[in-house]
């Protein structure tokens, strides 16, 4: 989650302005953008135990260091919570997960360049204090009850809510991590179209980004256990959004749909108050429970659509949320793939000629099923690796369309390069790591943290 909300104190007086907020996001093809989001497990090198929040090796240790390298501080009272630096952010995840919100870029050649000198200055920084950085999608080997919580308002919150909706939401917060792609619309008809494509198409990018099959210090059962946490994290903020699909879409529905998801908080003078469960509709009309006579402002707007945890996320942009965390090369692939069949007209022609066709059921009987079985799962008749083979031509096709290219002459297909060998021999790195587990890692997950850390 990024830092607090700058979108302004401005009182909204009127459900109508909460879609001119959405519609505001729309821009010229010229201005399109991708930004890139990715979370790390942080681990101490010596016994790959958590890093607590204080201390002299702990994550605010690790935010001091790189804010001696030029980042600017973000606190929350006393307390340091995040980084910022140009349009780029750094924030902590409510078990200490350590999140980069990236910049918007115009290529994905100038997003892995970010997304590499930030783990070149994290892992310098890090590696001063003992601590090493994991890009998984689901802690392999801590419990639950031994990651410490990070001191932010909005998580006390939130840790207490969860338990009420779900018995995953904990979970989520403390033993997840992921990579996101935020990509750019032009229109409300453009927007729609997108969303409909994206939303279909995100559990074929869950079983492509399968990287997650651990839980407790043994396999879980499942390829994407980050992905399995979702179905029973809180039924009102998650799920298919099967109106995204029907007649009449738009800015206003989304409204519609936002405004009936309870609230967690609102955020005043730098303090979390708590309305969990309360309506914003409530607040619309001053008639918030937690808040009496108080009216919400176009902040509190932009910080309650970032409380919705659907798999694409509408904002001012649409955020792609549905890949386990991985390697610097799945951080970069992720945008590139959706860049792909976002932002060239012919290839979000053919990336909705894929989905069109399928049915509600077929779309909740795919996602209920690629969290065990990934590429092997099925939709429509077809298998989900044969799907996941036409989505990377289709993108590959874009990207080459877009000409974006690198000083050696090579546009942003090269990123996708990971994804094509994955689709071809069927194996995701899920698939690697079990295959490790039961032959030369004997029965152990630790190996995990010195093969597959950044």
């Amino acid at each position: 989650m990024s830092v607090p909300s700058t979108a302004g104190g401005e009182i909204v007086s009127d459900e109508r302005e909460l879609s001119a907020y959405l519609e505001s996001g729309c821009k010229p093809p010229s201005d399109w953008r991708v930004g890139t989001e990715h979370e790390k497990f942080l681990f101490r090198r010596s016994g790959h135990g958590p890093i607590p929040y204080d201390g002299e090796a702990g994550v605010r240790a690790l935010l001091e260091g790189l804010a001696r390298r030029g980042w600017q501080e973000v606190r929350e009272g006393e307390t340091l919570i995040g980084l910022v630096k140009g349009m780029a952010n750094v924030s902590l995840e409510p078990g200490g997960q350590f999140e980069l919100s990236g910049a918007p870029f115009d290529s994905i050649h100038e997003t892995a360049e970010e997304v590499s000198a930030h783990l070149a200055e994290m892992l310098a920084v890090g590696g001063a204090l003992g601590i090493g950085a994991l890009g998984l999608g689901f802690q392999p080997s801590l419990t639950r009850a031994e990651i410490p919580w990070m001191p932010k308002g909005r998580y006390a919150i939130m840790r207490a809510y969860m338990p009420k909706r779900g018995q995953e939401g904990q979970d989520m917060m403390l033993r997840t991590c992921t990579i996101q792609a935020n990509l750019d619309f032009g229109s409300e008809a453009d927007m729609v179209k997108k969303f409909r494509m994206s939303l279909a198409l995100q559990p074929v990018v869950t079983a492509l980004f399968a990287n997650s099959p651990f839980r407790d210090g043994k396999p879980s059962g499942f390829k994407s256990r980050r992905a399995q946490v979702w179905t029973d994290t809180d039924p009102d903020r998650t799920g298919d959004l099967p109106f995204v699909f029907e007649t009449g879409f738009g800015f206003e529905r989304y409204v519609d749909y936002a405004l009936d998801v309870p609230m967690y908080f609102v955020l005043r003078n730098g303090r979390y108050i708590d309305v969990s469960g309360q309506s914003f509709r409530d607040f619309l009309k001053g008639e918030l429970p937690g808040f009496p006579g108080e009216l919400p402002t176009f902040s509190d707007w932009a910080d309650h659509l970032t409380t919705i945890f659907p798999e694409v996320r509408l904002k001012r942009y649409l955020e792609m949320r549905g890949a386990d965390g991985g390697p610097e090369s799945h951080i970069d692939a992720l945008p590139a793939l959706w860049t792909g069949l976002f932002y060239d007209a012919a290839a979000l022609d053919a990336a909705w000629d894929l989905v069109k066709g399928w049915t509600r059921t077929d779309r909740a009987e795919l996602k209920a099923a690629v969290p065990r079985a990934a590429l092997e799962a099925t939709v429509a008749g077809r298998s989900v690796q044969d799907v996941a083979r036409d989505m990377l031509a289709i993108s590959r096709s874009g990207l080459r369309a877009r000409a974006r290219l690198n000083a050696q002459g090579q546009d942003e297909g090269i990123f996708l390069d990971p994804l094509d060998r994955i689709v071809e021999t069927g194996l995701t790195r899920a698939d690697g790591m079990l295959a490790l587990y039961h032959g030369r890692w004997n029965g152990s997950v630790d190996p995990v943290f010195d093969e597959y850390a950044y």
